[in-house]
């Protein structure tokens, strides 16, 4: 059987991160590629057996590939990324060493029921929420340009597995506001990096435009209040971005 090594990429999550091990203990090595956690979530791992790495976060694609490079390191054929708030079920787990076994693609999407406080989401870009977790260790590499929603460059085409991960992403409205936030850094550097600057009708827009593809187009209308408090603060972080993206120009000029 080839040698499957799971990954969890880590900063003080010790809440999930006992739960989240146990959920993969099938793999043949479980690692953390930690940002240096102060919070026990690495004594914790330690004690469950997993191995640990750490290195200061630069971004996610960083961070990624660095997990590839050690998990090669262990003699690793295949990896499995998972985040610490994810769980792999039995049925995901069985389809999981079925397809490694066979080993007819490089990689495999997985699909995901994201949790939003108590929620499964049915529409507005949260389902299936396919991810690209589940790849040949030598046939993979994260693109750098890519500092956060991180894409695979992978040698062939992947597949989709049928069974999911259950994502519990957000236990309050608050937590999504505090998550959403840290990214908008990331996706108005993205921006400039593009060269894309906003016209001073971007602000109106784009967040109408965000509003609609969330709540209409993808059918966020069928997660009920949930829903639309999920759509209109993404529309809100649309704007929140743009803002961000003209304060890195007027830093630089």
């Amino acid at each position: 059987m080839p040698k499957i090594i799971a990954v969890i990429l880590t900063k003080n999550v010790a809440q999930h991160i006992g739960d989240c091990i146990r959920s993969v203990r099938w793999a043949d090595a479980v690692t953390l590629e930690d940002s240096f956690s102060t919070d026990g979530t690495v004594e914790i791992a330690r004690t469950m057996g997993a191995e640990i790495f750490q290195s200061h976060f630069v971004n996610f694609a960083v961070a990624r590939n660095t997990a590839l490079k050690n998990a090669r390191s262990l003699g690793g054929e295949w990896i499995f990324f998972i985040d610490a708030d994810e769980r792999v079920t039995p049925s995901l787990k069985d389809e999981i060493l079925q397809v490694t076994a066979q080993a007819e693609r490089p990689g495999w999407w997985v699909p995901r029921y994201n949790v939003m406080w108590g929620h499964v989401m049915k529409g507005g870009g949260w389902y299936p929420d396919c991810q690209l977790r589940l790849m040949k260790i030598d046939a993979a590499r994260y693109n750098p340009e890519r500092e956060v929603h991180e894409t695979v460059i992978l040698d062939g085409e992947a597949g989709y597995l049928k069974e999911h991960l259950i994502h519990y992403n957000y236990d309050s409205l608050a937590q999504f506001k505090e998550k959403q936030s840290r990214y908008i850094d990331f996706e108005a550097k993205i921006l400039q990096d593009k060269g894309i600057r906003a016209k001073p009708w971007t602000y109106l827009t784009m967040p109408l435009r965000e509003f609609r593809r969330r709540y209409v187009t993808l059918g966020g209308y069928k997660d009920g209040r949930v829903g639309l408090q999920v759509c209109g603060l993404m529309s809100w972080y649309m704007f929140v971005t743009y803002v961000r993206l003209r304060k890195l120009y007027g830093a630089a000029e």
